[in-house]
């Protein structure tokens, strides 16, 4: 099996974000075919037009990290039936200016939790018009809305539900799949 290197972005800046708990365990339920490191997002000032000349270091740093990646995994909250400021700043700054957008034709897949019953649904939808638009590949299915509940992640970044813990590996599993199944048919070009 084709190891591919798997960048992640983790929508929310809280550094104790059950996002970024989430993500961590995605990590750890991957399976080995797939590299997985964060790309940050804290750190970008807000998008402008008028950086489009000159993007500040920053920026291009970001951008050129999400370029040398073969897939991206967004973890996302919902904040306000939405995704996070941060999360559409950054996304901005990686597809701009116009014509050099870095998520073009690279397989997305999106997946977060809330202590709400829907999970992140309302704000999936939202990002996944967002991808959409940006042209990158997207996993639709299995689509993963996580209840979090205390304890649903334990100290050491492990699941204690087992039905959600194999789902979340069956995820990254399927995950791994698709990101084959879609450079296969759009390279990335070197």
């Amino acid at each position: 099996m084709k190891t591919f290197k798997v960048g992640y972005l983790v929508g929310s800046l809280a550094s104790q974000s059950i996002n970024r708990k989430l993500a961590g365990t995605l990590v750890k339920l991957a399976p080995p075919q797939l590299e997985m490191e964060e790309i940050p997002i804290e750190g970008l000032p807000l998008y402008s037009y008028d950086y489009d000349a000159n993007f500040p270091e920053v920026a291009q740093t970001f951008k050129r990290h999400i370029a040398s990646v073969d897939a991206v995994l967004f973890v996302t909250p919902e904040y306000n039936r939405s995704i996070p400021g941060a999360l559409k700043n950054a996304i901005d700054w990686a597809s701009r200016p116009y014509g050099q957008n870095v998520f073009a034709r690279k397989p997305s897949a999106v997946i977060g939790t809330s202590p709400g019953a829907i999970g992140t649904a309302v704000g999936q939808q939202h990002l996944r018009s967002i991808l959409a638009f940006l042209n990158t590949p997207q996993m639709n299915a299995p689509e993963a809305y996580i209840q979090f509940k205390d304890g649903l992640i334990n100290e050491a970044g492990e699941v204690t539900n087992e039905s959600t813990r194999a789902f979340l590996a069956d995820y990254m599993a399927e995950f791994h799949t698709f990101i084959g199944h879609v450079l296969t048919v759009l390279p990335r070009e070197q």
